[in-house]
């Protein structure tokens, strides 16, 4: 089987370090998801590719959380992870 390496934006990383313990270990959990397939939806990786980007941008559903992410060959590179109400503000 085939796995993906996940790899947080600077951006990603401080974004990530700002949750608290918990919410951080569920946010890990989603993420890791992303090594099995990042392009499928499933139970447990609520997947959904933004078609309306200029970019090939996927987002990870994670409550009301939204990890946003493109895939560069076996490279799974998260973007952002922002509530919902600001998650798609900065795509073009």
């Amino acid at each position: 089987m085939t796995t993906y390496e996940v790899r947080l934006s600077e951006t990603a990383r401080r974004q990530f370090e700002r949750f608290p313990e918990d919410r951080g270990r569920k946010v890990r959990k989603f993420l890791l998801e992303l090594k099995v397939d990042p392009y499928r939806a499933r139970p447990g990786a609520d997947i959904k590719k933004l078609s309306w980007s200029k970019r090939d941008y996927y987002r990870l559903r994670i409550g009301n959380l939204r990890a946003i992410y493109h895939i560069d060959g076996r490279s799974v590179l998260v973007a952002k992870i922002l509530p919902r109400s600001r998650a798609y503000d900065w795509i073009e």
